[in-house]
């Protein structure tokens, strides 16, 4: 009776722990995670055509954008980066040099390859403020994550929560319209968009072997811990 209870008990324990809320502070002292696969830069019509060729051949895509910040206020600017990534490469559509491309509208609106990011109504938003297409299979990583129980959607939270890595963010805020991308821009960019394949393959496992234990954090308790975090 007692080895079957250790049993269960050492089963239980193996269980990857998702936690429902992730304190930010905790954040900072995991190690970084950064895409270690090949980075293309799209600049042309004719180089996007052989980019969404490509892309429509794989299993799954991740898929992300970035435009360019504003300091000033009423000024916007429209999305200026599309990112593509397969599990091995990324595409980095620069969209002020290509605009939108009947290549690149028929990767939007392709139904058979599925493509998953994080808060796409707001990708969605952006594009179309570029061009008029219908979206195709899209998978957001925020709707299925709240149906297990997790409540920190942001992707640097979601990965740390999942992965223990830190996504670094110090790029979000650059000039994503500049003549030439530099290449921390372009790791971030590529890292956006791979690790959102990462993260559903992952959700995708523990649901289906059972494989995890979602503990809940009390909002209190968090915020306590990240203020202890900050005064050290």
């Amino acid at each position: 009776m007692f080895f079957l209870y250790f049993c269960i008990l050492k089963s239980f324990e193996m269980k990857k722990i998702i936690y429902n809320k992730y304190p930010k502070a905790l954040i900072g002292n995991l190690p970084s995670v950064l895409f270690p696969g090949r980075i293309v830069v799209v600049l042309s019509a004719a180089e996007a055509e052989r980019a969404v060729d490509f892309l429509l051949t794989q299993p799954i895509l991740g898929i992300d954008t970035e435009t360019r910040p504003s300091f000033k206020k009423g000024v916007h600017y429209k999305v200026s980066l599309l990112q593509v990534s397969t599990h091995e490469v990324c595409f980095l559509f620069r969209l002020k040099h290509t605009g939108m491309t009947p290549a690149i509208i028929r990767l939007l609106e392709d139904t058979t390859v599925p493509k998953v990011g994080l808060s796409l109504h707001d990708d969605m938003m952006m594009l179309h403020q570029v061009s008029a297409f219908k979206p195709g299979l899209f998978i957001d990583l925020q709707n299925h994550m709240k149906e297990i129980g997790v409540e920190d959607l942001s992707l640097q939270k979601l990965y740390a929560n999942f992965f223990n890595q830190k996504i670094s963010k110090t790029q979000r805020l650059t000039n994503w319209e500049a003549d030439v991308l530099t290449e921390k821009q372009k790791g971030y960019a590529a890292t956006d968009a791979w690790t959102c394949i990462l993260l559903y393959e992952e959700l995708q496992r523990l649901e289906r072997e059972n494989d995890y234990e979602l503990v809940k954090v009390e909002e209190k308790i968090a915020d306590v811990k990240e203020n202890i975090s900050q005064e050290r």
